[in-house]
């Protein structure tokens, strides 16, 4: 896989309403709430054009049973892929589009967790620009090592969702 971290698009959006669609569509009685996680989620951040959706659904064990109909909609089922409790589903092979990320709605660390990051960042554009310059320099230094890439972000990521998650419970109680 070829890592190329791009400027924000702002058709990202459109993607993410244009797929979310669909997804509700398949989980219907079982979703509970769809979210635009990640990168692309962010205005002005520079990120892969790769858009991750995180639906959160009543029983993890309930997704199974519909990855035919992913499968018809483009999607590899990928099943918990190194994480346990939640369903892993990619579209576009190499050039990869979309990442679903289904979590189960009991599991409020991951939940909190991927939306305080990205709220963090939405609100504090000053560390998003940072985070992309080094998403930047990382694909340049990186353009074919997925493992290098990410190894380069895991100290910076590590701390920006523990800030973000102090700054979420700060923010709620004001």
């Amino acid at each position: 896989m070829f890592i190329r971290v791009v400027p924000y698009a702002p058709f990202w959006e459109l993607e993410y309403e244009n797929e979310s669609q669909k997804i509700r569509n398949i989980l219907k009685d079982i979703l509970v709430e769809i979210y635009h996680i990640g990168s692309t989620a962010v205005k002005g951040l520079h990120a892969k054009s790769i858009i991750d959706i995180m639906p959160v659904v009543t029983n993890i064990s309930l997704v199974d049973k519909h990855n035919e109909e992913f499968v018809a909609i483009g999607y590899e089922c990928m099943g918990e892929f190194g994480i346990g409790g939640r369903r892993y589903f990619r579209k576009g092979g190499d050039n990869r589009t979309h990442q679903i990320h289904i979590i189960e709605q009991s599991n409020h660390k991951d939940i909190n967790r991927h939306i305080a990051v990205r709220d963090f960042l939405r609100e504090h554009p000053d560390i998003a620009l940072e985070y992309g310059e080094l998403k930047m320099k990382l694909a340049y230094r990186f353009p074919e090592d997925i493992e290098g890439y990410c190894a380069g972000k895991d100290a910076f990521v590590k701390q920006l969702e523990k800030d973000a998650l102090l700054w979420c419970q700060t923010a709620v109680r004001r």
